[in-house]
């Protein structure tokens, strides 16, 4: 578990009380109780008020704060503070600031405004994070670490760009091997100095973000400036560690969120933490995919839910309520795929500035006589009586689909051939084709063991990175099945195409070769027609669209052709025999019922069946602790559904009998817990 003083899902959230009077605060003490929070989430921005000057710390508010919570029940993560550095900081050392995407350089304002690459800020951060952790050490209030605050946003500074060519020597070494990398022939772009390479942005290489004249420059860009903040962050990590090497340190992260690259922050994570904020209209399954993401980063590890609103968001085009029940329905999915925490933004509104209108458990009202209150106070007394039944259980999946951040912004830095690809729409379409079908899945990076699985997907995987071929072949070749897609295996590390024939290094394994790759407009489709002997669940015509690979079978297979077009006839969906395993290509982007029967006849050839019977809005997982496996309800329906499964057992919130058939209330869950 993440801490064993609290062994039970934590509840509670971010607390400003500085922002607040004692009189407030004995209020919140009260209410705290009444909703079951135990854990707060404090100094997360207030840098300024602990270090009025350069010189200068004052820790009486916090140590006032930290001594009162604790007395009152409620733990503490422990926050640095860093995320947004003070006045007087920029003003006497102008460089702790960013500079802008347009080369603009920025003053003193918002957050996420430190430049990462600043020896000054760095030092400070530093020094800050080491007088917290020397001073809070022994306080049996703190649980965990929560270093500065979602990470994010790239700088163009000229210290950035000193230490973007410091990086790039480490990783290239040479110059001669850098201009390979990149293809500097091209434009006549060769370097023949370290000082001569600038950053790409709208003064240089781009233009309108993501489009680019030279992809390596631009994606080389993105890994430094994930791995810059990364160093920060490992910077505070290092200092803390050095005074608790006992205590759990995070930071949290946030989801999709596109500049980072995840996987390669997680081994500098104790647990994962993440901030969930769908909307009303976002998919169920795209949030359910991203807390299976989350978990992922860890091999699995359960993760914190570090914030997520009692009801209202701030900062959307419409902020719409949380209608009664979901936010215990929201809550319940996110411990169903992994989390061993419930924690929100905000535990007390704001009076001011921009996040005065989000949501809070307590409201503007300053009473207990709200409908967000009780909802969390109910919660509050549920997960209490839950006690450590859930903690540390994991998943069992045997599906896994791969996500990849530098594919991603391979794909997005592509100059072609469409702008309607996007990479977490077509990872998305295979998650919720299986979603649908009630079947767990494990989101993984590229180097996680594919061993683990029964079946590996892999959608659009277009860059194909050293090593990976290999062990998808001995993956296949040992009786899994791998799945891929059109515009796959075209380019390395460093997005130069492997000649030779796409899918470049994974043609073996896969037995085609792609000739051509034609771009669909957005209205366009063309058809995917299963040839007559069909393959299981397969038959008849399907759509498809974005794009269509036109592929030509060599060991492979043909299991259905397109159907429009000068390449109607053409292979549409290959499977190669490989040892004694197969891999599937799927050469374009199909509509959702093609990929419903297609995965759920992979599964069902593996002998993974589905988890139950349900009617469409239910979502089911399990999660699996020992012998014992607890079987996920959520009914994200406005009206009850009957759910049927094959395991007899217990409802785990009401101790209630679960044969095999129940009833789940309108926006209800059911936990059956039962052995297996």
């Amino acid at each position: 578990m993440i801490n064993d003083k609290l062994p039970k899902i934590w509840y509670g959230g971010d607390y400003n009380p500085e922002q607040w009077d004692a009189q407030t605060w004995a209020e919140d003490d009260r209410m705290f109780k009444l909703a079951g929070i135990d854990v707060a989430t404090v100094n997360v921005f207030s840098w300024a008020l602990i270090q009025p000057d350069e010189t200068t710390y004052d820790f009486a508010w916090l140590d006032e704060t930290i001594d009162r919570l604790y007395r009152n029940g409620v733990y503490v993560c422990l926050a640095t503070g860093t995320g947004a550095h003070p006045a007087w900081m920029a003003r006497k050392y102008p460089e702790v600031t960013r500079v802008d995407y347009q080369g603009r350089k920025r003053k003193f304002g918002g957050r996420h405004n430190s430049n990462p690459n600043s020896p000054v800020y760095r030092r400070f951060a530093k020094a800050l994070a080491g007088k917290l952790a020397e001073r809070y050490k022994d306080h049996p209030a703190v649980l965990i670490w929560h270093i500065s605050n979602e990470y994010g946003g790239y700088d163009y500074s000229e210290q950035s760009e000193a230490a973007f060519r410091t990086w790039l020597q480490a990783r290239y070494g040479t110059l001669d091997a850098l201009n390979k990398a990149w293809n500097t022939r091209f434009w006549g772009h060769t370097f023949y100095d370290w000082e001569e390479i600038v950053l790409p942005n709208a003064l240089s290489e781009e233009w309108d973000g993501n489009r680019t004249n030279f992809q390596g420059i631009s994606l080389d860009f993105r890994r430094f400036m994930s791995d810059s903040l990364l160093e920060c962050y490992r910077i505070e990590y290092d200092e803390i560690k050095k005074h608790t090497p006992h205590l759990p340190i995070t930071t949290n992260l946030m989801g999709l969120y596109p500049e980072l690259d995840y996987f390669k922050w997680a081994p500098y994570l104790d647990i994962i933490s993440w901030d969930n904020y769908p909307s009303l209209d976002t998919p169920v399954s795209l949030t359910a995919m991203t807390h299976d993401l989350m978990r992922g980063l860890r091999q699995g590890q359960p993760f914190m839910l570090m914030e997520q609103t009692p009801s209202q968001q701030n900062w959307q085009p419409v902020n719409t309520l949380k209608r009664p029940g979901v936010m215990r329905l929201w809550s319940y999915q996110a411990v169903a795929r992994g989390a061993d925490t419930v924690m929100f933004f905000q535990l007390r509104r704001s009076i001011g500035a921009c996040e005065k209108y989000h949501g809070a458990v307590i409201e503007h009202v300053g009473h207990e006589h709200t409908r967000v209150f009780r909802e969390c106070a109910e919660l509050g007394v549920e997960l209490g009586r839950l006690g450590d039944s859930l903690l540390d259980a994991r998943s069992g999946a045997r599906v896994a689909i791969l996500f990849d951040w530098e594919n991603r912004w391979a794909l997005d830095l592509s100059s072609g051939p469409t702008v309607h690809l996007k990479y977490v729409d077509e990872v998305h379409k295979y998650y919720d084709a299986l979603f649908k079908q009630h079947i767990p899945v494990d989101m993984i990076g590229v180097e996680d063991d594919l061993g683990a699985y029964d079946i590996v997907i892999a959608p659009v995987l277009y860059m194909v990175k050293p090593g990976f071929a290999q062990r998808a072949e001995a993956f296949t070749a040992a009786g899994g099945t791998f799945v891929t897609t059109f515009f796959s295996g075209i380019v390395n590390e460093s997005d130069i195409v492997t000649v030779g024939g796409y899918p470049g290094e994974l043609r073996k394994l896969l037995g085609i070769w792609a000739e051509e790759i034609d771009a669909l407009f957005p209205d366009t489709t063309n058809a995917i027609v299963v040839k007559d002997a069909g393959q299981g669940r397969l038959s008849g015509s399907y759509e498809c669209r974005i794009l269509c690979d036109l592929i030509h079978a060599e060991s492979a297979q043909v299991v259905a052709e397109y159907g429009r077009d000068f390449y109607a006839g053409m292979p549409s969906v290959t499977v190669n025999r490989f040892g004694e395993g197969e891999a599937w290509y799927v050469a374009t982007s199909p509509e959702a019922s093609f990929l419903e029967d297609l995965l759920g006849q992979l599964c069902e050839d593996k002998g993974i069946l589905p988890l139950v019977s349900a009617p469409a809005g239910v979502e089911s997982t399990v999660r699996v602790k020992g012998e014992d496996r607890f079987l996920f309800l959520l009914n994200h329906n406005p009206e009850p559904a009957v759910v049927k499964f094959d395991v007899n057992g217990t409802e785990l919130l009401t101790g209630a009998d679960a044969p095999g058939r129940v009833e789940v209330p309108a926006r209800g869950v059911m936990i059956i817990a039962g052995k297996g």
